[in-house]
């Protein structure tokens, strides 16, 4: 058993943010361990698989593709 694993059982997790995907849904890693969590559609913690990676890419790519529409649209009407 690794010294991270232990102090991380012992301590808990020490989570950081490293990626906001939308306003509500963020990854997290552990700073010791490297353990990495997400927010699933309940808004609940649960571990980043590789199904949880493929979905949050997706999320992010619509949020960013809207957010750009969004601008777009105040915008033009600002002009007008």
């Amino acid at each position: 058993m690794s010294a991270t694993k232990l102090y991380c059982d012992f301590f808990g997790h020490n989570y950081k943010m490293t990626r906001k995907v939308t306003n509500h849904v963020k990854e997290y890693t552990c700073s010791c361990c490297k353990k990495q969590l997400t927010t699933n559609s309940n808004g609940q913690l649960t571990e980043l698989t590789p199904k949880y990676q493929e979905i949050n890419s997706a999320l992010e790519r619509i949020y960013n593709n809207r957010m750009m529409r969004l601008k777009r649209k105040t915008f033009n009407s600002s002009i007008c």
